[in-house]
Protein backbone atom coordinates (compact mmCIF):
# COMPACT_ATOMS: atom_id res chain seq x y z
CA UNK A 1 0.00 0.00 0.00
CA UNK A 2 1.14 3.51 -0.95
CA UNK A 3 0.37 6.54 1.30
CA UNK A 4 0.72 10.18 0.21
CA UNK A 5 -0.39 13.04 2.41
CA UNK A 6 -0.39 16.68 1.41
CA UNK A 7 -1.67 19.94 2.79
CA UNK A 8 -1.97 23.69 2.13
CA UNK A 9 -0.38 26.48 4.33
CA UNK A 10 -3.51 26.16 6.78
CA UNK A 11 -2.84 22.38 7.14
CA UNK A 12 0.77 22.64 7.42
CA UNK A 13 1.17 21.96 11.24
CA UNK A 14 -1.54 18.98 11.20
CA UNK A 15 -0.06 17.08 8.41
CA UNK A 16 3.71 17.24 9.54
CA UNK A 17 2.19 15.94 13.09
CA UNK A 18 0.62 13.02 11.47
CA UNK A 19 3.56 12.23 9.41
CA UNK A 20 5.80 12.42 11.99
CA UNK A 21 3.13 10.08 15.18
CA UNK A 22 2.17 7.85 12.52
CA UNK A 23 5.26 6.88 10.58
CA UNK A 24 6.04 3.54 12.51
CA UNK A 25 2.48 2.38 10.56
CA UNK A 26 2.40 4.42 7.63
CA UNK A 27 4.89 5.37 5.10
CA UNK A 28 3.68 8.52 4.01
CA UNK A 29 5.23 10.14 0.86
CA UNK A 30 5.07 14.14 1.43
CA UNK A 31 3.67 15.86 -1.50
CA UNK A 32 4.01 19.27 -0.01
CA UNK A 33 4.15 22.16 1.35
CA UNK A 34 7.37 22.28 3.01
CA UNK A 35 7.29 25.52 4.68
CA UNK A 36 4.07 27.36 6.12
CA UNK A 37 3.82 30.26 2.99
CA UNK A 38 0.66 30.64 1.59
CA UNK A 39 0.13 28.23 -1.39
CA UNK A 40 -3.42 27.83 -3.24
CA UNK A 41 -5.02 24.26 -2.20
CA UNK A 42 -5.94 23.15 -5.35
CA UNK A 43 -2.63 22.76 -6.42
CA UNK A 44 -1.64 20.11 -3.34
CA UNK A 45 -5.02 18.33 -3.91
CA UNK A 46 -4.62 18.12 -7.39
CA UNK A 47 -0.86 16.31 -6.79
CA UNK A 48 -1.94 14.14 -4.41
CA UNK A 49 -5.57 13.04 -6.25
CA UNK A 50 -4.09 12.19 -9.45
CA UNK A 51 -1.30 10.13 -7.91
CA UNK A 52 -3.78 8.00 -5.81
CA UNK A 53 -5.47 8.10 -8.79
CA UNK A 54 -2.66 6.65 -10.83
CA UNK A 55 -2.08 3.86 -8.53
CA UNK A 56 -3.56 0.52 -7.89
CA UNK A 57 -4.04 0.55 -4.17
CA UNK A 58 -3.45 4.36 -2.68
CA UNK A 59 -4.25 6.27 -0.46
CA UNK A 60 -3.90 9.93 0.61
CA UNK A 61 -4.52 12.17 3.10
CA UNK A 62 -5.21 16.08 2.84
CA UNK A 63 -5.15 18.79 4.96
CA UNK A 64 -6.39 22.76 5.18
CA UNK A 65 -7.91 25.09 7.31
CA UNK A 66 -11.06 23.48 6.96
CA UNK A 67 -10.89 20.40 4.58
CA UNK A 68 -13.85 21.21 2.02
CA UNK A 69 -11.70 22.46 -0.01
CA UNK A 70 -9.13 19.90 -0.64
CA UNK A 71 -12.30 17.42 -0.37
CA UNK A 72 -14.13 19.61 -3.43
CA UNK A 73 -10.57 19.23 -5.50
CA UNK A 74 -9.74 15.88 -4.84
CA UNK A 75 -12.90 14.70 -6.39
CA UNK A 76 -12.73 16.17 -9.41
CA UNK A 77 -10.23 13.59 -10.21
CA UNK A 78 -11.87 10.58 -11.93
CA UNK A 79 -11.13 7.34 -9.51
CA UNK A 80 -10.84 9.67 -6.15
CA UNK A 81 -13.12 9.22 -3.46
CA UNK A 82 -12.21 11.90 -1.05
CA UNK A 83 -14.60 12.24 2.23
CA UNK A 84 -14.15 14.83 4.64
CA UNK A 85 -13.79 13.15 8.25
CA UNK A 86 -14.05 14.88 11.33
CA UNK A 87 -14.72 11.90 13.92
CA UNK A 88 -14.68 7.94 14.24
CA UNK A 89 -18.11 7.56 12.38
CA UNK A 90 -17.44 9.16 9.09
CA UNK A 91 -13.69 7.88 9.38
CA UNK A 92 -15.21 4.14 9.87
CA UNK A 93 -18.24 4.90 7.18
CA UNK A 94 -16.05 6.49 4.38
CA UNK A 95 -14.33 3.74 3.79
CA UNK A 96 -16.52 0.77 4.62
CA UNK A 97 -19.49 2.04 2.67
CA UNK A 98 -18.09 4.56 0.30
CA UNK A 99 -14.16 2.70 -0.58
CA UNK A 100 -12.99 6.18 0.09
CA UNK A 101 -9.07 6.66 -1.13
CA UNK A 102 -8.39 10.19 0.10
CA UNK A 103 -8.87 11.62 3.35
CA UNK A 104 -10.06 15.32 4.11
CA UNK A 105 -9.41 16.68 7.43
CA UNK A 106 -9.30 20.20 8.82
CA UNK A 107 -6.36 21.86 10.81
CA UNK A 108 -9.26 24.33 12.56
CA UNK A 109 -11.42 22.04 13.13
CA UNK A 110 -10.36 19.18 15.15
CA UNK A 111 -6.77 18.45 17.48
CA UNK A 112 -3.71 17.19 16.52
CA UNK A 113 -4.60 13.77 18.83
CA UNK A 114 -8.31 13.03 17.34
CA UNK A 115 -6.97 13.98 13.68
CA UNK A 116 -3.99 10.71 14.46
CA UNK A 117 -7.00 8.67 15.64
CA UNK A 118 -9.41 9.56 12.97
CA UNK A 119 -6.43 8.58 10.15
CA UNK A 120 -5.52 5.29 11.52
CA UNK A 121 -8.97 4.80 11.43
CA UNK A 122 -9.49 5.47 8.08
CA UNK A 123 -6.59 3.68 6.46
CA UNK A 124 -6.97 0.49 8.75
CA UNK A 125 -10.61 0.35 7.40
CA UNK A 126 -11.97 -2.31 4.98
CA UNK A 127 -14.36 -1.84 1.96
CA UNK A 128 -17.36 -3.91 2.81
CA UNK A 129 -18.26 -3.90 -1.06
CA UNK A 130 -16.29 -7.39 -1.54
CA UNK A 131 -17.21 -8.97 1.28
CA UNK A 132 -20.93 -11.27 1.53
CA UNK A 133 -24.09 -8.72 2.20
CA UNK A 134 -21.77 -6.09 1.59
CA UNK A 135 -22.53 -6.00 -2.66
CA UNK A 136 -25.07 -3.01 -2.21
CA UNK A 137 -21.78 -0.78 -1.37
CA UNK A 138 -19.87 -2.19 -4.26
CA UNK A 139 -23.01 -1.32 -6.73
CA UNK A 140 -22.99 1.95 -5.30
CA UNK A 141 -19.37 2.73 -5.85
CA UNK A 142 -19.36 1.88 -9.29
CA UNK A 143 -21.91 4.42 -9.92
CA UNK A 144 -19.88 6.95 -8.11
CA UNK A 145 -17.19 5.93 -10.32
CA UNK A 146 -19.36 6.17 -13.64
CA UNK A 147 -19.97 9.65 -12.59
CA UNK A 148 -16.50 10.80 -12.10
CA UNK A 149 -15.77 8.92 -15.79
CA UNK A 150 -18.89 10.50 -17.88
CA UNK A 151 -17.99 14.06 -16.71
Amino acid sequence: MKYYIGSDHAGFQLKNGLRVSLKKDFDFTDLGVYVAERVDYPDIAIKLAKRVASEKDAMGVLVCGSGIGMSMVANKVPGVRAALIYDGFTAKLARQHNNANVACLGERNITGRTAMALVKTFLETDFLGKEKGGERHLQRVKKIDRIGQES
